[in-house]
Protein backbone atom coordinates (compact mmCIF):
# COMPACT_ATOMS: atom_id res chain seq x y z
CA UNK A 1 0.00 0.00 0.00
CA UNK A 2 1.39 3.17 -1.22
CA UNK A 3 1.04 6.50 1.06
CA UNK A 4 -1.50 9.21 -1.07
CA UNK A 5 0.70 11.56 -3.14
CA UNK A 6 -0.67 15.07 -2.09
CA UNK A 7 2.05 17.84 -2.51
CA UNK A 8 5.54 16.54 -4.21
CA UNK A 9 8.41 18.03 -2.86
CA UNK A 10 11.72 18.82 -4.56
CA UNK A 11 14.83 17.79 -3.83
CA UNK A 12 18.47 20.12 -4.38
CA UNK A 13 21.12 17.91 -6.07
CA UNK A 14 23.78 17.41 -4.07
CA UNK A 15 26.83 19.82 -5.18
CA UNK A 16 29.31 18.98 -8.00
CA UNK A 17 32.65 20.57 -8.59
CA UNK A 18 32.41 22.34 -4.78
CA UNK A 19 36.11 22.00 -4.42
CA UNK A 20 38.86 24.33 -6.36
CA UNK A 21 42.38 23.48 -6.98
CA UNK A 22 43.88 26.26 -4.30
CA UNK A 23 41.26 24.05 -1.81
CA UNK A 24 42.34 20.62 -2.82
CA UNK A 25 46.40 21.55 -2.18
CA UNK A 26 45.30 22.73 0.81
CA UNK A 27 43.75 19.64 2.04
CA UNK A 28 46.79 17.52 1.12
CA UNK A 29 48.84 19.31 3.14
CA UNK A 30 46.83 19.68 6.28
CA UNK A 31 46.13 15.65 5.93
CA UNK A 32 43.14 14.21 5.90
CA UNK A 33 42.31 12.94 9.02
CA UNK A 34 42.33 16.73 10.05
CA UNK A 35 41.07 18.58 7.24
CA UNK A 36 38.17 16.10 5.82
CA UNK A 37 35.97 16.83 8.87
CA UNK A 38 36.46 20.92 8.20
CA UNK A 39 37.35 21.61 4.62
CA UNK A 40 34.91 19.37 2.83
CA UNK A 41 31.88 19.52 4.85
CA UNK A 42 32.50 23.66 5.14
CA UNK A 43 32.83 23.68 1.05
CA UNK A 44 30.29 21.11 0.21
CA UNK A 45 27.55 23.41 2.17
CA UNK A 46 29.04 26.70 0.60
CA UNK A 47 28.35 25.19 -2.58
CA UNK A 48 24.86 23.43 -1.76
CA UNK A 49 24.09 26.89 -0.55
CA UNK A 50 24.83 28.79 -3.98
CA UNK A 51 22.95 25.71 -5.55
CA UNK A 52 20.04 26.29 -3.66
CA UNK A 53 19.34 30.47 -4.63
CA UNK A 54 20.09 29.40 -8.47
CA UNK A 55 17.39 26.75 -7.94
CA UNK A 56 15.66 29.14 -6.22
CA UNK A 57 15.43 31.76 -8.41
CA UNK A 58 14.58 29.59 -11.36
CA UNK A 59 11.54 28.43 -9.97
CA UNK A 60 10.42 31.85 -9.11
CA UNK A 61 10.28 32.80 -12.80
CA UNK A 62 6.70 32.29 -13.86
CA UNK A 63 5.43 33.64 -10.19
CA UNK A 64 4.81 37.00 -11.87
CA UNK A 65 1.17 35.79 -13.33
CA UNK A 66 2.46 36.40 -16.79
CA UNK A 67 2.89 32.41 -17.59
CA UNK A 68 5.94 30.20 -18.03
CA UNK A 69 7.69 31.52 -21.15
CA UNK A 70 9.16 28.22 -21.52
CA UNK A 71 5.58 26.97 -22.19
CA UNK A 72 4.25 30.30 -23.88
CA UNK A 73 7.47 30.75 -26.60
CA UNK A 74 8.26 28.00 -29.02
CA UNK A 75 12.15 26.65 -28.32
CA UNK A 76 15.01 27.21 -31.01
CA UNK A 77 14.71 23.33 -30.85
CA UNK A 78 11.28 23.24 -32.03
CA UNK A 79 11.81 25.27 -34.93
CA UNK A 80 15.16 23.91 -36.65
CA UNK A 81 16.79 21.13 -37.91
CA UNK A 82 18.35 18.82 -35.37
CA UNK A 83 22.06 17.65 -35.62
CA UNK A 84 22.28 14.56 -37.90
CA UNK A 85 22.98 10.67 -37.12
CA UNK A 86 26.21 9.81 -35.99
CA UNK A 87 27.23 13.72 -34.68
CA UNK A 88 28.91 11.85 -32.59
CA UNK A 89 30.55 7.75 -33.50
CA UNK A 90 30.28 7.03 -29.96
CA UNK A 91 27.30 8.47 -27.95
CA UNK A 92 27.71 10.93 -24.63
CA UNK A 93 25.77 12.47 -22.28
CA UNK A 94 24.10 15.75 -22.52
CA UNK A 95 26.03 19.45 -22.13
CA UNK A 96 23.55 19.65 -19.01
CA UNK A 97 24.90 16.01 -17.41
CA UNK A 98 28.49 17.31 -17.37
CA UNK A 99 28.45 17.58 -13.64
CA UNK A 100 28.10 14.08 -12.74
CA UNK A 101 31.06 12.39 -12.66
CA UNK A 102 33.04 10.06 -10.69
CA UNK A 103 35.29 12.15 -8.78
CA UNK A 104 38.69 11.10 -6.36
CA UNK A 105 38.45 12.37 -3.13
CA UNK A 106 41.07 14.74 -2.08
CA UNK A 107 43.81 13.87 0.94
CA UNK A 108 42.95 10.29 0.29
CA UNK A 109 46.18 9.13 -1.23
CA UNK A 110 49.28 10.78 -1.99
CA UNK A 111 49.53 8.85 -5.47
CA UNK A 112 46.62 9.13 -8.19
CA UNK A 113 47.98 5.77 -9.97
CA UNK A 114 47.02 4.35 -6.45
CA UNK A 115 43.69 6.07 -6.29
CA UNK A 116 40.13 5.62 -6.22
CA UNK A 117 37.23 7.77 -8.03
CA UNK A 118 34.16 7.46 -6.14
CA UNK A 119 30.63 6.05 -8.66
CA UNK A 120 28.10 9.13 -7.96
CA UNK A 121 25.45 6.76 -6.25
CA UNK A 122 23.32 10.21 -5.65
CA UNK A 123 22.62 10.85 -9.21
CA UNK A 124 21.93 7.09 -10.55
CA UNK A 125 18.41 5.20 -11.42
CA UNK A 126 17.97 1.36 -11.54
CA UNK A 127 20.56 -0.63 -10.93
CA UNK A 128 22.70 -0.70 -13.63
CA UNK A 129 26.27 1.85 -13.21
CA UNK A 130 27.02 2.74 -16.85
CA UNK A 131 30.44 2.67 -17.44
CA UNK A 132 31.81 6.18 -18.01
CA UNK A 133 30.48 6.17 -14.09
CA UNK A 134 31.92 2.57 -12.76
CA UNK A 135 34.14 3.83 -9.99
CA UNK A 136 37.94 2.84 -10.07
CA UNK A 137 40.45 1.49 -7.90
CA UNK A 138 44.38 1.11 -9.03
CA UNK A 139 46.99 0.09 -7.84
CA UNK A 140 49.67 1.35 -10.10
CA UNK A 141 47.70 3.31 -12.68
CA UNK A 142 45.81 1.67 -15.72
CA UNK A 143 46.94 0.74 -19.10
CA UNK A 144 45.56 0.63 -22.29
CA UNK A 145 46.67 -2.63 -23.40
CA UNK A 146 46.81 -4.02 -27.32
CA UNK A 147 44.39 -7.19 -27.25
CA UNK A 148 46.42 -9.32 -29.97
CA UNK A 149 49.09 -9.16 -27.64
CA UNK A 150 47.60 -10.10 -24.26
CA UNK A 151 47.64 -13.52 -23.22
CA UNK A 152 46.50 -15.81 -20.32
CA UNK A 153 47.74 -18.55 -19.07
CA UNK A 154 46.77 -21.22 -16.42
CA UNK A 155 49.53 -23.42 -14.96
CA UNK A 156 49.91 -24.96 -11.35
CA UNK A 157 48.14 -28.06 -10.47
CA UNK A 158 46.85 -28.73 -14.21
CA UNK A 159 47.54 -32.13 -16.38
CA UNK A 160 47.87 -29.48 -19.32
CA UNK A 161 49.09 -25.84 -18.46
CA UNK A 162 47.75 -23.47 -21.35
CA UNK A 163 48.31 -20.04 -22.98
CA UNK A 164 45.29 -18.13 -23.98
CA UNK A 165 45.03 -15.56 -26.55
CA UNK A 166 41.96 -13.31 -26.75
CA UNK A 167 40.53 -15.06 -30.02
CA UNK A 168 40.64 -18.27 -28.02
CA UNK A 169 38.94 -17.07 -25.13
CA UNK A 170 36.30 -15.16 -26.89
CA UNK A 171 35.26 -18.16 -28.87
CA UNK A 172 34.62 -20.76 -25.93
CA UNK A 173 31.22 -20.85 -24.12
CA UNK A 174 30.24 -17.32 -22.68
CA UNK A 175 27.61 -16.69 -20.42
CA UNK A 176 26.50 -12.67 -19.19
CA UNK A 177 25.60 -12.00 -15.74
CA UNK A 178 24.56 -8.89 -13.67
CA UNK A 179 26.85 -8.27 -10.58
CA UNK A 180 27.75 -5.42 -7.86
CA UNK A 181 31.22 -4.81 -7.27
CA UNK A 182 32.75 -3.26 -4.07
CA UNK A 183 35.72 -2.20 -3.03
CA UNK A 184 36.53 -3.34 0.39
CA UNK A 185 37.02 -0.20 1.66
CA UNK A 186 33.96 1.07 0.95
CA UNK A 187 32.63 2.88 3.59
CA UNK A 188 35.90 3.14 5.22
CA UNK A 189 36.52 6.67 6.34
CA UNK A 190 33.55 6.18 8.68
CA UNK A 191 34.18 3.42 10.79
CA UNK A 192 35.75 6.39 13.19
CA UNK A 193 33.11 9.00 13.05
CA UNK A 194 31.59 10.62 10.33
CA UNK A 195 34.13 12.10 7.48
CA UNK A 196 32.64 12.91 4.25
CA UNK A 197 30.03 14.88 3.09
CA UNK A 198 28.36 12.60 0.53
CA UNK A 199 26.61 9.36 -0.45
CA UNK A 200 29.61 9.38 -3.81
CA UNK A 201 32.02 9.96 -1.07
CA UNK A 202 31.09 7.24 1.68
CA UNK A 203 29.03 4.52 -0.70
CA UNK A 204 30.63 5.21 -3.84
CA UNK A 205 33.58 2.53 -4.36
CA UNK A 206 30.49 0.10 -5.16
CA UNK A 207 29.16 -0.01 -8.68
CA UNK A 208 26.84 -3.05 -10.87
CA UNK A 209 27.44 -4.27 -14.78
CA UNK A 210 26.48 -7.03 -16.72
CA UNK A 211 29.69 -8.76 -17.63
CA UNK A 212 30.54 -11.49 -20.28
CA UNK A 213 33.18 -13.87 -20.49
CA UNK A 214 33.63 -17.74 -19.91
CA UNK A 215 33.00 -19.36 -16.86
CA UNK A 216 36.15 -20.01 -15.13
CA UNK A 217 35.64 -23.43 -14.51
CA UNK A 218 35.34 -24.41 -17.90
CA UNK A 219 38.54 -23.10 -18.59
CA UNK A 220 40.15 -25.23 -15.43
CA UNK A 221 38.70 -28.19 -17.13
CA UNK A 222 39.59 -27.14 -19.94
CA UNK A 223 43.50 -27.37 -18.43
CA UNK A 224 42.34 -30.83 -16.16
CA UNK A 225 43.05 -29.23 -13.09
CA UNK A 226 43.78 -31.58 -10.20
CA UNK A 227 40.39 -31.82 -8.76
CA UNK A 228 42.03 -34.62 -5.67
CA UNK A 229 44.71 -31.67 -4.55
CA UNK A 230 43.67 -28.71 -5.50
CA UNK A 231 42.54 -26.08 -2.87
CA UNK A 232 42.45 -22.42 -4.69
CA UNK A 233 43.65 -20.29 -7.35
CA UNK A 234 45.92 -17.50 -7.69
CA UNK A 235 44.64 -14.70 -10.22
CA UNK A 236 47.75 -12.41 -11.46
CA UNK A 237 47.23 -9.06 -13.22
CA UNK A 238 49.08 -7.54 -15.66
CA UNK A 239 49.68 -4.36 -14.29
CA UNK A 240 52.75 -3.08 -12.79
CA UNK A 241 51.39 -4.15 -9.43
CA UNK A 242 51.26 -7.36 -10.33
CA UNK A 243 47.91 -7.37 -8.36
CA UNK A 244 47.47 -11.42 -7.05
CA UNK A 245 44.84 -12.71 -5.49
CA UNK A 246 44.25 -16.10 -3.66
CA UNK A 247 40.63 -17.53 -4.42
CA UNK A 248 38.86 -20.74 -2.58
CA UNK A 249 38.31 -23.54 -5.14
CA UNK A 250 34.68 -23.72 -4.19
CA UNK A 251 33.95 -20.31 -5.22
CA UNK A 252 36.01 -20.62 -8.67
CA UNK A 253 34.02 -23.60 -9.11
CA UNK A 254 31.01 -21.65 -8.65
CA UNK A 255 30.47 -18.46 -10.39
CA UNK A 256 33.57 -16.71 -11.28
CA UNK A 257 33.99 -15.52 -14.78
CA UNK A 258 37.07 -14.48 -17.08
CA UNK A 259 35.15 -11.65 -18.81
CA UNK A 260 35.97 -9.31 -21.90
CA UNK A 261 32.96 -7.25 -22.13
CA UNK A 262 30.78 -4.81 -19.20
CA UNK A 263 27.58 -3.66 -20.45
CA UNK A 264 27.44 -4.95 -23.69
CA UNK A 265 30.41 -4.00 -24.45
CA UNK A 266 34.41 -4.24 -24.65
CA UNK A 267 35.54 -3.82 -21.15
CA UNK A 268 36.87 -0.24 -20.84
CA UNK A 269 40.78 0.21 -20.02
CA UNK A 270 40.34 1.53 -16.18
CA UNK A 271 38.04 -1.59 -15.80
CA UNK A 272 40.91 -4.07 -16.88
CA UNK A 273 40.86 -4.27 -20.95
CA UNK A 274 41.14 -6.62 -22.29
CA UNK A 275 40.47 -9.02 -19.98
CA UNK A 276 39.29 -9.72 -16.26
CA UNK A 277 38.36 -11.87 -13.40
CA UNK A 278 34.97 -11.42 -12.16
CA UNK A 279 34.67 -12.87 -8.77
CA UNK A 280 31.01 -12.24 -7.49
CA UNK A 281 29.70 -11.39 -4.08
CA UNK A 282 33.67 -11.02 -3.10
CA UNK A 283 35.24 -7.47 -2.89
CA UNK A 284 36.88 -5.90 -5.68
CA UNK A 285 40.84 -6.90 -5.22
CA UNK A 286 39.86 -10.11 -5.85
CA UNK A 287 38.48 -9.38 -9.43
CA UNK A 288 42.25 -9.19 -10.81
CA UNK A 289 42.23 -6.58 -14.17
CA UNK A 290 44.27 -7.18 -17.06
CA UNK A 291 44.02 -10.80 -15.77
CA UNK A 292 47.27 -12.59 -17.19
CA UNK A 293 47.19 -15.96 -15.20
CA UNK A 294 45.33 -18.11 -12.87
CA UNK A 295 47.33 -20.59 -10.65
CA UNK A 296 45.85 -23.93 -9.39
CA UNK A 297 47.31 -24.82 -6.22
CA UNK A 298 47.07 -26.62 -2.91
CA UNK A 299 47.22 -23.80 -0.26
CA UNK A 300 46.56 -19.94 -0.02
CA UNK A 301 49.26 -17.93 -1.18
CA UNK A 302 49.20 -14.83 1.11
CA UNK A 303 50.77 -12.39 -1.50
CA UNK A 304 51.28 -9.04 -0.19
CA UNK A 305 48.21 -7.76 -1.22
CA UNK A 306 46.30 -10.23 1.30
CA UNK A 307 49.33 -10.63 4.13
CA UNK A 308 49.84 -6.85 4.76
CA UNK A 309 46.90 -5.38 3.36
CA UNK A 310 42.62 -6.24 2.98
CA UNK A 311 43.00 -7.56 6.22
CA UNK A 312 40.80 -6.65 8.69
CA UNK A 313 42.17 -5.25 12.02
CA UNK A 314 40.83 -6.19 15.58
CA UNK A 315 40.28 -4.82 18.89
CA UNK A 316 42.65 -7.00 20.54
CA UNK A 317 45.51 -6.21 17.91
CA UNK A 318 44.45 -9.37 15.67
CA UNK A 319 44.07 -9.03 12.52
CA UNK A 320 41.59 -11.15 9.88
CA UNK A 321 43.08 -12.87 6.34
CA UNK A 322 40.79 -13.62 3.72
CA UNK A 323 37.71 -12.07 5.14
CA UNK A 324 36.79 -11.53 1.52
CA UNK A 325 32.73 -11.58 1.37
CA UNK A 326 30.67 -8.46 1.67
CA UNK A 327 27.97 -8.91 4.04
CA UNK A 328 24.63 -7.60 3.46
CA UNK A 329 24.29 -3.76 2.79
CA UNK A 330 22.00 -0.81 1.99
CA UNK A 331 21.65 2.80 1.66
CA UNK A 332 19.55 5.47 0.94
CA UNK A 333 20.56 7.35 -2.26
CA UNK A 334 18.07 10.23 -2.37
CA UNK A 335 17.38 11.84 -0.14
CA UNK A 336 21.19 12.09 1.55
CA UNK A 337 23.80 13.85 2.70
CA UNK A 338 24.80 17.19 0.04
CA UNK A 339 21.06 17.39 -0.92
CA UNK A 340 18.33 19.83 0.04
CA UNK A 341 14.66 19.48 0.50
CA UNK A 342 13.05 22.53 -0.84
CA UNK A 343 9.24 22.22 0.33
CA UNK A 344 7.24 19.84 2.84
CA UNK A 345 5.14 17.19 1.29
CA UNK A 346 5.48 13.72 -0.56
CA UNK A 347 9.25 12.52 -1.45
CA UNK A 348 10.18 8.51 -2.94
CA UNK A 349 13.01 7.74 -0.51
CA UNK A 350 14.87 5.33 -2.69
CA UNK A 351 18.18 3.57 -2.64
CA UNK A 352 20.59 0.26 -2.98
CA UNK A 353 20.62 -2.71 -0.92
CA UNK A 354 23.08 -5.88 -2.03
CA UNK A 355 24.67 -9.23 -0.51
CA UNK A 356 27.47 -11.05 -1.05
CA UNK A 357 25.74 -14.07 -0.41
CA UNK A 358 23.00 -13.76 -2.79
CA UNK A 359 19.57 -11.84 -3.11
CA UNK A 360 18.44 -9.08 -1.16
CA UNK A 361 15.19 -10.75 0.47
CA UNK A 362 13.86 -7.18 2.38
CA UNK A 363 14.83 -3.44 3.02
CA UNK A 364 13.39 -1.54 5.96
CA UNK A 365 12.98 1.61 6.13
CA UNK A 366 13.63 4.47 9.09
CA UNK A 367 12.60 8.14 9.05
CA UNK A 368 12.92 8.35 12.80
CA UNK A 369 16.56 7.16 13.55
CA UNK A 370 15.65 3.02 13.46
CA UNK A 371 12.81 3.43 16.34
CA UNK A 372 10.10 2.94 13.92
CA UNK A 373 10.63 1.10 10.36
CA UNK A 374 8.52 0.10 7.37
CA UNK A 375 9.10 -2.25 4.70
CA UNK A 376 10.57 -0.59 1.57
CA UNK A 377 9.22 -1.62 -2.20
CA UNK A 378 11.69 -4.29 -3.73
CA UNK A 379 12.02 -3.23 -7.90
CA UNK A 380 12.75 -5.98 -10.30
CA UNK A 381 15.02 -7.70 -11.17
CA UNK A 382 16.13 -9.63 -8.11
CA UNK A 383 18.51 -11.18 -8.68
CA UNK A 384 21.95 -13.13 -6.75
CA UNK A 385 25.12 -11.12 -5.61
CA UNK A 386 23.19 -7.66 -7.86
CA UNK A 387 21.95 -4.28 -6.62
CA UNK A 388 18.68 -4.23 -5.66
CA UNK A 389 16.93 -0.86 -5.98
CA UNK A 390 14.42 -0.39 -3.52
CA UNK A 391 11.88 2.63 -2.96
CA UNK A 392 9.24 3.83 -0.16
CA UNK A 393 6.66 6.59 -0.25
CA UNK A 394 7.26 9.41 2.51
CA UNK A 395 5.09 12.48 3.29
CA UNK A 396 7.58 15.14 5.29
CA UNK A 397 5.99 17.41 7.30
CA UNK A 398 8.68 19.54 8.32
CA UNK A 399 10.05 18.21 10.74
CA UNK A 400 13.82 16.67 11.96
CA UNK A 401 14.25 13.39 10.66
CA UNK A 402 16.74 10.66 10.74
CA UNK A 403 16.31 8.48 7.26
CA UNK A 404 17.96 5.21 7.76
CA UNK A 405 17.70 1.36 5.47
CA UNK A 406 18.71 -1.68 7.06
CA UNK A 407 18.62 -4.28 4.44
CA UNK A 408 18.33 -8.46 5.10
CA UNK A 409 19.48 -11.00 2.49
CA UNK A 410 18.17 -14.76 1.88
CA UNK A 411 20.40 -16.37 4.74
CA UNK A 412 18.45 -14.30 6.81
CA UNK A 413 21.57 -11.74 7.69
CA UNK A 414 20.51 -8.25 8.92
CA UNK A 415 22.94 -4.87 8.43
CA UNK A 416 23.88 -4.32 11.41
CA UNK A 417 24.01 -0.69 13.04
CA UNK A 418 27.40 0.78 13.57
CA UNK A 419 27.56 0.30 17.26
CA UNK A 420 27.06 -3.14 16.86
CA UNK A 421 29.12 -3.51 14.19
CA UNK A 422 32.03 -1.66 16.18
CA UNK A 423 31.17 -3.68 19.05
CA UNK A 424 32.84 -6.75 17.61
CA UNK A 425 35.21 -5.07 14.89
CA UNK A 426 36.45 -1.67 17.04
CA UNK A 427 37.10 1.39 15.26
CA UNK A 428 40.63 0.69 14.00
CA UNK A 429 39.43 -0.79 11.21
CA UNK A 430 39.61 -0.03 7.39
CA UNK A 431 37.43 -2.74 4.98
CA UNK A 432 34.10 -4.34 5.36
CA UNK A 433 31.50 -1.28 6.80
CA UNK A 434 28.63 -2.95 5.99
CA UNK A 435 26.67 -0.31 9.22
CA UNK A 436 23.63 1.38 8.54
CA UNK A 437 23.89 4.80 7.12
CA UNK A 438 21.93 7.40 9.05
CA UNK A 439 21.25 11.05 6.94
CA UNK A 440 19.66 13.89 8.70
CA UNK A 441 16.95 16.36 7.34
CA UNK A 442 16.82 19.44 9.17
CA UNK A 443 14.15 22.03 9.69
CA UNK A 444 15.90 23.55 6.94
CA UNK A 445 15.71 20.82 4.59
CA UNK A 446 19.53 20.37 4.52
CA UNK A 447 20.66 16.86 4.60
CA UNK A 448 23.71 15.37 6.35
CA UNK A 449 26.13 12.70 7.43
CA UNK A 450 25.37 11.83 10.79
CA UNK A 451 25.81 8.40 12.83
CA UNK A 452 22.83 7.71 14.83
CA UNK A 453 22.99 4.08 16.81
Amino acid sequence: MTTPIRKSGRVQAAPEHFLDGGLVDEINRAGMDSARRGFLRRSFLAAAGAAGAAMAAGSALAQDGAGDPNILILPEHSRTLGKPVVTNPYGQPSQYEANLQRRESPGLTRVAAASVSFTPLQGLFGIITPSGLHFERHHQGWHDIDPTKHRFMINGLVKTPKVYSMDDLMRMPSVSRMHFIECGANTAMEWGNVAVPSVQYSHGMLSCSEFTGVPLPVLLDDCGYDKRRAKVVLAEGADGSSMTRTIGLDRALDDVIVAWAMNGEMLRPEHGYPLRLVVPGVQGVSWVKWLRRIEVGDQPYATKDEALHYIDALPDGTFRQYTSIQECKSVITTPSAGQRLLDTGYYNITGLAWSGRGKVKRVDVSVDGGRNWRTARLETPLLSKCLTRFNIDWNWDGAPAVLQSRAIDETGYVQPKINELRAVRGTRSIYHNNAIQSWQVAQSGEVSNVQVY
